[in-house]
């Protein structure tokens, strides 16, 4: 089993970063979206983004943002990839990717197999698809809440992996995720904190040996191969 795409998101620190990366993450994310406990005003990321220098992917995470503010973003930090986590309609999705020229992921709230209808409206908008738990109730955040939604869902989907999934994913349940759903990559934040915005470096390793563990577990015994071929 190929291990599936890795974005950590909400990092804050160039240590965090530094964590990500040498474990092989492939994308971080920042989030700009104040009532987010992770949330970064523009000159940190700058700063954060700086620290990146190209050795990975870089998301931004706005939530129903104006389009002063994604303008800014776009032109200041040109990060890889804006992450769209609000309400936004397809059509806001596509205007969006218009005024910023770059590639967009749209955030899709799931609880019920109804919920994945809209992954078939956005997918001709959005470059990328990402399906997420929805806020428990009290929360303001649309992401980022450590709950999981139910992955039996996803057989609505049939063969079509092209999503990352997110979602209370952590060290502990990540190797279910990734044999049970197969998505084409993961989004994991608030599974490698120890409070609520703090990144911790032991959660991070756990994580990815967590990874390493359920990709060499998925992989046959040559030798049991070579013996069924020539049986």
């Amino acid at each position: 089993m190929t291990r599936p795409h890795i974005k950590i998101c909400g990092l804050k620190t160039e240590a965090d970063i530094d964590t990500v990366l040498g474990r092989g993450g492939a994308e971080i994310g920042f989030i700009h979206f104040a009532p987010s406990p992770r949330h970064l005003e523009l000159e940190a990321m700058m700063r954060l983004r700086a620290h990146v220098a190209g050795r990975a992917a870089v998301t931004v995470v706005t939530v129903n943002a104006d389009d002063e503010t994604l303008t800014r973003i776009a032109s200041r930090l040109r990060p890889d990839t804006l992450q769209l986590h609000g309400s936004e309609s397809p059509a806001r999705v596509a205007e969006i990717a218009a005024l910023t020229g770059l590639p967009v992921m749209k955030a899709i709230s799931v609880s019920t197999r109804e919920d994945l209808e809209a992954v078939a409206r956005f997918r001709p908008v959005a470059d990328r698809i990402l399906l997420d738990a929805k806020r428990p109730k009290g929360s303001v955040l649309p992401g980022g809440n450590g709950v999981s939604f139910d992955w039996d869902l996803l057989d609505a989907l049939g063969e079509d992996r092209r999503f990352l999934l997110s979602g209370g994913i952590n060290p502990t349940n990540v190797g279910e995720a990734v044999r049970r759903v197969r998505p084409q990559g993961l989004d994991v934040s608030s599974g490698v904190e120890s409070a609520p915005g703090q990144k911790d470096a032991g959660l991070i390793h756990h994580l990815f040996d967590a990874l390493d563990a359920a990709s060499a577990a998925d992989v046959p015994d040559a030798s049991s191969s070579l013996e069924r071929r020539f049986a």
